[in-house]
């Protein structure tokens, strides 16, 4: 079969938020980019937004799984997890900058300005939502509106609720596909269902990548390569590419919902996450959120078939959404594929967080009786390829001119959306590649 060759100044594996920023930042100054991406592109698809679709383009159909049988629901196409999150952000906590020396702050708060984060107006952050935090305050524990990727002025038909979480079919929600779209229009090339097997080194500095592109195999010659492949699929590249270490430990910031059945409307038909509450000093986030409609006989049939008899009452239901922030621990690895157990710590943790989430649904007027926990899944799979350890300040592995720019490069869980994190980081990234000073605008 013959190969495709292509040669490009600057080679980026992956579409999600880290690589969409570099793409865009780069392309911009004129640089050569290609964007590798492993899916397609399905935003305009007929069945983005659906469960058809969440089936279609997530990895093995969404029945990813730790070894321990953690559920890991990993998006395959343009935009990468933006596709399917819940429009939740966050700034990055201060440990980034005080223990390992990353300050975005500039970078942050120029994607702030430029995507229009914020919360939701109150009349649109959902009267059930919004009676959790109450119950919380009552409580006297301060929840406070999240930061969110979600504009309803963007959209003619405002339409968000927990069927978000399968793509966004309205526009409310931004994508980083949109910064794919703004690299692409300033001349960078977007290859879809262009899956990247290995990164080519020849004396110690990356000199392109390989794999298949649409069935046929596939060589790009670049000068720089950037992976943004994920928590997941970076460090499977870089264990091809011949850096074994990576893989070794990985957080997930592991998740799990617990509900309770109300005598009013649930938050099933209100925008995800609109409230929350972080613990930083026990490692943890709570908020509001709950399993789209047709997803939560499947998902509450993983802890036992008693469980799925609840599903008449989900228009009843609340739901309080529990995120640790979980040790380095486990492995993702190409002979055992991943392996992600709870330590002691995450244990107490979510045993605290359990406590607590049940005491606000209680005061929320949840009935005692009908309160019980999800399984648990990763939503975050990271810190596989960690800055200090594998990584330099400036994101480069010990093969030079390779970065790494994704959730596999954070040193350790954020227990915190990710998204305004990694954008800022490729922000950053891209700044170095082009020789600018630290900051937004190059100064």
């Amino acid at each position: 079969m013959t190969m495709i060759k292509k040669q490009v100044g600057v080679a980026i594996v992956g579409s999600g938020p880290g690589g969409a920023s570099v793409a865009r930042d780069l392309a911009r100054a004129g640089k050569r980019v290609m964007l590798l991406e492993r899916g397609r592109d399905e935003r305009h698809r007929f069945y983005y937004g659906t469960y058809l679709g969440a089936l279609l383009y997530t990895d093995r159909h969404a029945l990813l799984f730790s070894k321990e049988g953690l559920n890991i629901i990993r998006p395959l196409m343009v935009g990468g997890a933006t596709s399917m999150y819940c429009g939740s952000a966050s700034r990055p906590p201060d440990w980034l900058k005080q223990k390992y020396g990353l300050d975005l702050t500039p970078h942050v708060e120029a994607i702030i300005q430029e995507i229009g984060i914020a919360p939701l107006p109150p009349e649109q952050r959902g009267i059930a939502s919004t009676r959790i935090a109450e119950a919380a305050h009552d409580l006297g524990y301060e929840w406070f509106p999240m930061l969110k990727f979600i504009r309803p002025d963007r959209s003619p038909r405002f339409d968000c609720g927990a069927k978000c979480m399968l793509g966004c079919r309205c526009g409310a929600k931004w994508n980083a596909g949109e910064w794919v779209d703004e690299a692409v229009a300033a001349g960078a090339e977007l290859l879809t269902q262009a899956r990247v097997d290995e990164v080519i080194v020849e004396n110690g500095q990356a000199r392109g990548v390989r794999g298949v592109w649409r069935g046929q195999p596939l060589e790009v010659e670049a000068d720089v390569v950037v992976l943004a492949a994920g928590g997941i699929g970076t460090p499977l590249i870089l264990q091809r590419s011949g850096l074994s270490p990576a893989g070794r430990g990985i957080a997930m910031d592991t998740t799990t919902m617990v509900y309770g059945v109300v005598r009013d409307k649930g938050i099933g038909d209100e925008p995800p996450m609109t409230w929350g509450y972080a613990d930083d000093e026990r490692g943890y986030l709570l908020s509001t959120l709950i399993d789209p409609w047709l997803l939560y006989p499947v998902i509450t049939a993983l802890k036992g078939w008693r469980y799925p008899l609840t599903w008449p009452r989900y228009g009843h239901t609340l739901g309080v959404m529990i995120k640790i922030k979980d040790d380095l621990c486990g492995s993702v690895s190409l002979d055992e594929g991943i392996s992600k157990p709870l330590s002691e710590h995450d244990r107490a943790r979510l045993d605290h967080a359990a406590d607590l989430a049940r005491r606000v649904l209680v005061r929320a007027g949840a009935d005692p009786d009908s309160l019980f926990m999800t399984p648990l899944r990763g939503t975050h799979p990271s810190a596989t390829v960690r800055l200090g350890t594998l990584l330099d300040q400036n994101l480069q592995t010990e093969i030079t001119h390779l970065y790494v720019c994704d959730a596999s490069a954070l040193p350790e869980a954020l227990d915190r959306p990710t998204v305004l994190t990694i954008l800022a980081m490729g922000r950053r990234l891209a700044a170095h590649l082009l020789g600018k000073p630290d900051g937004p605008n190059g100064h």
